[in-house]
């Protein structure tokens, strides 16, 4: 007995080792989801003040739509300082400056009474906030964790995007037909203060510090080459996944930004629509793990290249919504644009953090993300130009259908990308 105790003690303590770090990496996992949730949700919400705010001041569409542009504009152009910070002085800052933004910036458009005021709260203050809770430092976070199962992960946490939009769009509305819009922005940004004291009594260094067997797991020959921002920049696979970024983003939220209102138009009641929009979530989650899973058993190029082709299908859905007004119409809808909607991006990224992985890659995969912003921007904005120009939506949805195919040209015909 007394020779197998030592034997019993070990083998107990190597199962404990081995658990540790798999329990902590689950542990940063539900807290990045959690936070995308946050920061997805508040920012898509928007998407229901939209009308209530136009109808309030009397603005145009392409005005209201400019407060969200901007966000989108703001969280592409800040991503490379959130990665440059990231590295410098880890994630219990980024996380908690997000928070702080997104609290006040909520207040602040709670007694807003014109139209900069909203662009400088929910434009500029959420769309840095959300960047600092978003998908840069939780790349960066969750790459220390789980290594070459990152894609996964990052599936995970991309679909928060969608459970963000399935709680907070029907809520939302709910809270603004009862309470008002401005009272919904004033409890909003009450509750994203509350939550920055648990988040820093967090065990941030253990957070930070990432799995000990992540590295040797990934590649035990890697060596790190050394790259900068400018010798990425210098490389075809960097401008390559910019543009994929950037267009995809543009054809996505030309129609993201007002598919609510698009519903509404066409007949649909406002609960109703934002509901059904709100749903999306629910099958973004299925579309982001499925499009991960195809990753390992077709290919990354050929899952990419589905995915657009599915959300190409969605759009032309959309287009005849507007003529038939049906229930499954609008189902096949939200199931095909709904369920692609960011279904690429876990992919982008894994693809982007292992050509220019080092110690620069936050720096590197931020600016990269700034393509994402400015195309979340342009398309938002133009999109409602367009349909301030054209008085529906016919421009608008091919506008959108040609930035979709634009977006997925590099993975036909960039080598690093085809690969």
């Amino acid at each position: 007995m007394d020779q197998n105790t030592p034997r019993e003690t070990t083998r107990d303590d190597g199962a404990a080792l081995q658990q540790g770090p798999v329990r902590t990496a689950l542990v940063v996992l539900a807290l990045c989801f959690t936070l995308a949730v946050l920061g997805r949700g508040l920012s898509e919400s928007f998407t229901v003040f939209l009308k209530p705010i136009s109808e309030s001041f009397g603005w145009d569409r392409a005005q209201v739509v400019s407060i969200y542009s901007l966000t989108w504009l703001i969280s592409g152009l800040t991503a490379p300082l959130v990665g440059r910070l990231f590295d410098h002085s880890g994630p219990r800052i980024v996380y908690a400056l997000g928070l702080l933004l997104l609290g006040s910036a909520f207040l602040i458009a709670a007694h807003a009474q014109s139209l900069w005021q909203f662009q400088l709260s929910i434009g500029l203050c959420v769309g840095v906030g959300v960047a600092f809770i978003g998908n840069v430092p939780n790349s960066i976070l969750l790459g220390r964790w789980f290594g070459p199962k990152l894609p996964t992960a990052m599936a995970v946490v991309y679909s928060a995007m969608g459970g963000g939009v399935l709680a907070l769009l029907p809520a939302s509305q709910l809270l603004i037909d009862h309470l008002g819009w401005r009272e919904t922005y004033q409890l909003f940004g009450f509750a994203s203060l509350g939550l920055l004291v648990p988040l820093l009594l967090l065990p941030w260094r253990l957070f930070a510090s990432g799995s000990p067997h992540v590295a040797k797991k990934t590649d035990p020959d890697f060596v790190d080459h050394g790259w900068t921002l400018a010798s990425a920049m210098r490389h075809h696979a960097f401008w390559a996944l910019f543009s994929t970024f950037f267009f995809t983003a543009v054809g996505m939220y030309a129609i993201a930004a007002q598919i609510v209102a698009y519903l509404i138009d066409a007949g649909f009641p406002p609960l109703q629509a934002a509901t059904a929009w709100g749903f999306s979530g629910v099958v973004l989650v299925f579309g982001m793990l499925g499009v991960s899973a195809l990753d390992g058993l077709i290919g990354r190029r050929p899952s990419v290249l589905l995915s657009y082709a599915i959300s190409i299908i969605g759009i032309v859905l959309l287009w005849l919504l507007q003529y038939y007004p049906d229930v499954i119409l609008l189902t096949g809808f939200v199931v095909c644009f709904g369920s692609m909607m960011g279904s690429r991006g876990p992919l982008i990224t894994a693809t982007a953090m292992k050509i220019f992985r080092g110690k620069r890659v936050g720096t590197i995969f931020g600016t990269i993300s700034i393509g994402s912003g400015l195309g979340s921007a342009f398309g938002s904005w133009s999109g409602g130009l367009i349909h301030d120009a054209t008085h529906g939506y016919n421009a608008l949805l091919a506008f959108a259908l040609a930035s979709v195919v634009l977006g997925m040209i590099p993975f036909l015909i960039v080598p690093a990308l085809r690969r």
